[in-house]
């Protein structure tokens, strides 16, 4: 399963999806992250440059880049809520701490 969020430069569980700086994707397998990798995507600024539907379609292709299966964030907008449910990607909720056991702790929570 591949799983992305929002984090730090030092790879803490960040604040909300749509504005976030870095994305950390994190392959899991067996409740292990298997592999791990920090994109500057940047959205803090792109996020008030266009319109709502032009970042949505930004965050949509690197979901799909990415092959996400699930986020996992502390906080969301509407409209990016429904954009993740037409393309039946879980949100999951965020805690604080090393974003990595923030995704495993989300995944825990739903098996």
């Amino acid at each position: 399963m591949i799983v992305a969020t929002p984090v730090t430069a030092e790879g803490q569980s960040a604040a909300a999806w749509g504005k976030a700086h870095w994305i950390g994707v994190a392959g899991v397998e067996d409740g292990a992250v298997t592999t791990w990798q920090v994109h500057e995507v940047g959205w803090d600024v792109s996020h008030d440059e266009g319109t709502h539907g032009s970042h949505h379609a930004r965050i949509v292709r690197f979901i799909k880049e990415q092959a996400i299966d699930a986020v996992v964030v502390d906080h969301m907008g509407p409209g990016m809520v429904q954009v993740m449910q037409t393309m039946g990607i879980p949100v999951l909720p965020a805690s604080p701490g090393d974003a990595r056991d923030s995704i495993l702790a989300a995944l825990a929570s739903v098996a």
